[in-house]
């Protein structure tokens, strides 16, 4: 049985093109957001709508287990990827993977002079609060301090920063 979101060749092509292909260097978005968080359904349609499209997406479908590293091979779609779209939801600050993919998303920008767009989606949330100028994502940042250490969060706090200070979609329901 084949694992959700990945996909041979054979497969991209019966979608319509290669725009789901496995080649993570090919890739013109990176998708990154928290399951738990997003709703299955809202980024399954922008994935989906995407693809449809025939816009090349890497997202990784597998949920981060606490504390779990991110691989080789998402670096490698998120430096290959000219976009890259965090989805931030209430719940994405307690994914350290969704953090650690945010850091990597932040330096390979800074890396690329310009070839690199980060457009954020605050779904559910505000800027603000990815901003860490509410506690919605400064309690998530100290329960994942006392766990990874503070050099690690630091990063993790200045990523959020300049990402929640691009322009980006704001989704927004009743609280």
């Amino acid at each position: 049985m084949k694992k959700k979101g990945k996909y041979s060749a054979d497969d991209a092509a019966a979608m319509g093109g290669d725009a789901a292909a496995s080649d993570t260097d090919c890739h013109d978005v990176f998708l990154s957001f928290s399951g738990v968080g997003v709703g299955y359904f809202f980024a399954e349609s922008l994935y989906w709508s995407s693809v449809d499209a025939g816009i090349r997406v890497f997202r990784n479908a597998d949920e981060f287990g606490l504390g779990e590293e991110i691989g080789q091979e998402i670096l490698r779609a998120i430096d290959g990827a000219k976009i890259c779209i965090p989805i931030f939801s209430k719940y994405y600050a307690y994914s350290a993977g969704c953090l650690r993919e945010l850091a990597a998303m932040v330096e390979s920008k800074a890396k690329s002079g310009g070839g690199k767009t980060i457009f954020p989606i605050f779904y559910d949330v505000e800027p603000r609060d990815v901003r860490l100028e509410t506690p919605l994502y400064r309690d998530a940042l100290s329960m994942l301090e006392k766990r990874y250490g503070s050099k690690e969060v630091s990063a993790w706090e200045d990523a959020l920063k300049q990402v929640a200070s691009l322009p980006g979609w704001e989704m927004r329901f009743m609280r």
